[in-house]
């Protein structure tokens, strides 16, 4: 699976619970219950949802 920017928080975090490692590096939480989408928590907390994007689709590989 490849996390894209419309996957919620939650959906990421179920799809890959090491995920949280890489959402917590950006400020990213489960606030909302994690029903936030990735572009939306990234624009929250100020960073581009690409950076994100990169790193999570580099760690889920392993």
């Amino acid at each position: 699976m490849t996390f894209t920017k419309n996957m919620t928080v939650n959906e990421v975090i179920q799809a890959s619970p090491e995920a949280m490692k890489v959402l917590d590096a950006f400020g990213i939480d489960l606030c909302c219950g994690g029903m936030e989408t990735l572009e939306e928590a990234a624009r929250k907390v100020g960073v581009a949802v690409e950076d994100v994007l990169e790193k999570l689709n580099v760690t889920k590989g392993g």
